[in-house]
């Protein structure tokens, strides 16, 4: 397994490019299931996920190209195999986004369960409450959901509580149901948004995208189309807050600052100062950081997918902070690594404190999921000495060539084939 080698202590500057979003890319490759036309996906990013979504649909028949800019054509004029492998599934849960678009068009969907997490459970009851409310037949027999309906109807469907891949899966498969669907008490994450433009741009008719009601219009079918994936708002907070840890300044092209407001109000409460245009954000740390308290909810809040990387910084601020946990039962699993370098964090229950450290030090540490190798990297990079990152595989999975981009903003980091 790779890890990274990470010499601390010096403060990151310059400018880089921000990826497109692997959240908002997966499911609109999804999308690509609905239409026997081309789906066009621009400024998708290098990802092993991507990596496996890709090779998921290729299974299924779908043709698949890639353009000299890594855009992706999908076709599934010819797609045959309606069936998602748990040797697939049980690498990236966001395969079970399959299953929408499968029963929408070809009536049925054989999809391997996703299995556990190592941040918590995310169980996907209500994808298939849902499902099963437009009209479907659905069964569950050896670690597979099987699922069929000669046509989805419409319905009124409520979410028992907010899920981003729920609220995609059912408006891919609402978007060729007969009828009228709406999705109450859904995501507003704009990974959801980004989605329902590429669909609406298939020829969907989807309203109330950003809120916490949809309103989508079922059709006889859709067409093709070409859509550009939304920047990645967790790569842009991360490369934020790693400037303001390590007292750098940097700027993020192919930015946007409307997608991260909650993370940009706690930087600038952390000191630092930012400035940002329609498609660039730049960050300049004023010092050693300040202290900052923040709880994790669903979007438009702080993002858990941000809790790592601040528990980072606020290891090394002026003050204690308190880090409330509330979407994932498990996403503490850093704390121990970061204990390690010499940061002081004590948790209880979800909650952690973390009182800044003069410094960190350097020692081997191992990453448990994606942001939490995120967390670490940033610790690395404050920390005095050499950091070892071991298991960054996770890290490939939602950071598009990491050590490129931090290398490029003058950090001393490297890839250590082991």
């Amino acid at each position: 397994m790779d890890s990274l080698v990470i010499d601390g202590g010096i403060p990151l500057n310059g400018e880089i490019r921000v990826s497109g979003a692997k959240n908002a890319a997966l499911p609109i490759l999804c999308a690509g299931i609905l239409t026997a036309g081309s789906l066009q996906v621009r400024n998708v990013p290098h990802l092993r996920d991507v990596t496996t979504m890709l090779t998921l649909l290729t299974q299924m028949g779908m043709e698949v190209s890639l353009d000299e800019h890594l855009g992706v054509c999908l076709s599934a004029a010819a797609l045959h195999n309606r069936v998602a492998p748990y040797e697939l599934v049980k690498t990236m849960r966001a395969s079970i986004l399959v299953l929408g678009p499968l029963l929408a068009r070809f009536g049925e969907a054989r999809v391997s369960l996703p299995g556990g997490c190592a941040i918590g459970l995310r169980p996907v009851d209500q994808h298939i409450k849902g499902l099963e409310a437009m009209g479907a037949t659905i069964s569950i027999d050896s670690g597979y959901i099987h699922a069929r309906a000669e046509r989805l109807r419409g319905q009124h469907i409520v979410f028992d509580l907010v899920t981003v891949t729920g609220t995609e899966n059912l408006m891919m498969a609402a978007a060729l149901a007969d009828g009228l669907t709406l999705l109450d008490n859904a995501a507003r994450e704009p990974e959801v948004v980004d989605l329902a433009e590429c669909l609406n741009a298939m020829g969907a008719r989807i309203t109330g995208q950003g809120t916490g009601s949809i309103r989508i219009e079922g059709v006889a079918n859709l067409g093709g189309a070409s859509h550009r994936v939304m920047p990645d708002r967790i790569e842009t907070g991360t490369f934020l807050a790693a400037a303001a840890a390590t007292g750098g300044e940097i700027l993020l092209k192919d930015a946007r600052v409307d997608l991260l407001e909650a993370v940009v109000d706690k930087l600038r409460e952390a000191g630092a100062f930012i400035e940002s245009g329609p498609d660039w954000i730049r960050l300049r740390a004023q010092g050693r950081p300040r202290s900052v308290n923040a709880r994790t909810a669903p979007y438009p809040a702080f993002p858990t997918d941000m809790q790592a990387q601040f528990m980072a910084l606020n290891s090394v601020a002026l003050g204690t902070a308190v880090m409330t946990e509330t979407v994932f039962e498990n996403r503490f699993m850093h704390v121990q690594e970061l204990i390690r370098l010499g940061a002081e964090i004590e948790v209880e229950g979800n909650t952690a404190i973390i009182r800044g450290a003069g410094g960190l030090s350097g020692a081997t540490v191992m990453a448990t999921d994606l942001r939490a190798s995120a967390g670490l990297v940033i610790a690395g990079l404050v920390a005095a000495g050499t950091t070892v990152v071991d298991r960054v595989y996770h890290l490939d999975r939602g950071y598009e060539c990491i050590e490129e981009k931090l290398s490029k903003l003058g950090a001393r980091i490297r890839r250590q084939r082991n």
